[in-house]
């Protein structure tokens, strides 16, 4: 997103204010990290008096809220963390942000937030029903965000997305997880049975997205940013085994599997209707199999841009929810 906004919008100034957590990695942005309507400032969202001079000595006009603990497995064990990131952290920038009258404030939340369903698609107005930790905490900070709407008409916006894969993305998530433990010659690690299904959108597809919502999205108003591709976990490791290890064998392919405990809840599907945000003019172009031919590739070139990236390849531990 910060790549192609620098890029593409050279009379915009973005800053990018980042934690640096365990998953990010400046070398993500070395191609645009000297240009001159870009500037870098570390710091923690948590951090309320920062937070406020961040937006007193800087002219923030509209804030893009990407930053979040995000990696489900994780927040079965770290619940506490994920709250106070994803739901204190989400206030302290929100109420920033309006008392420094920001023309407008996107949250970047997510599908998660419904809940699975095996058939009924959701659509902006269908019910919260988040079941894990992680979930959880997006669907309490869009309360939070809601709210500066209802009583203030402060300009928020919130997308809900389906799951996102491209480069740049750290290897704790399936898609580069898989294709990295595979060019390292290591199995897929698949929950369960491996048939619970998501959608995936190329990264490209929801920069434009941001982008229309940027441009065009209604003040108060909730976009789901969908796609009708879906597949299964365990076909989703079957073809990138096909791709990177070159064979059709059933037999061989199972050789590059190996089945691990599932999470304590792990949703079956996320079918989500997107047809407010195809009113703005967005659809998805990317097909999958350019995609994530891209990605493989990327990964084959970039997997070292984390330190720890190898740490993302180990297997999860398991444990009881909410711990």
């Amino acid at each position: 997103m910060i790549v192609s906004l620098v890029e593409d919008y050279p009379n915009y100034m973005i800053i990018n204010l980042d934690k640096l957590d365990y998953c990010a990695s400046l070398k993500n942005l070395e191609t645009i990290s000297n240009k001159q309507n870009y500037k870098f400032i570390q710091g923690d969202i948590c951090d309320s008096h920062f937070v406020k001079l961040l937006f007193e000595t800087e002219k923030i006009d509209i804030v893009l809220h990407f930053a979040a603990q995000t990696h489900v497995d994780l927040s079965f064990v770290r619940a506490f963390e994920f709250t106070y990131v994803n739901v204190y952290g989400t206030h302290v920038l929100v109420s920033a942000a309006h008392e420094a009258r920001v023309e407008k404030f996107i949250y970047v939340s997510t599908d998660e937030v419904y809940g699975g369903s095996l058939d009924k698609e959701f659509d902006e107005s269908s019910p919260k029903q988040p079941t894990n930790p992680y979930a959880s905490s997006k669907a309490a900070a869009e309360c939070f965000v809601q709210s500066y709407w209802e009583q203030y008409k402060f300009p928020v916006v919130i997308t809900r997305s389906s799951n996102v894969y491209g480069p740049h993305q750290y290897p704790e998530k399936v898609i580069p997880k898989f294709i990295s433990l595979l060019q390292h010659n290591r199995k897929c690690c698949i929950h369960g049975s491996g048939l619970q299904t998501r959608n995936f959108l190329y990264a490209t597809d929801v920069v434009e997205a941001f982008l229309t919502v940027l441009k065009k999205g209604k003040p108060g108003e909730i976009y789901n940013i969908g796609t009708n591709f879906e597949m299964s976990v365990l076909q989703l490791a079957k073809e990138l085994i096909q791709l990177i290890k070159e064979t059709n064998s059933e037999s061989e392919m199972e050789n590059w599997v190996d089945y691990v405990d599932d999470r304590p809840t792990n949703d079956m599907r996320y079918p989500m209707k997107s047809e407010k945000i195809h009113g703005l003019g967005w659809r998805p172009k990317v097909p999958w199999k350019e995609g994530i031919k891209k990605t493989i590739e990327w990964y084959r070139e970039n997997f070292h841009n984390w330190k720890n990236a190898e740490k993302a390849l180990e297997p999860f531990p398991v444990q009881p929810p909410f711990v």
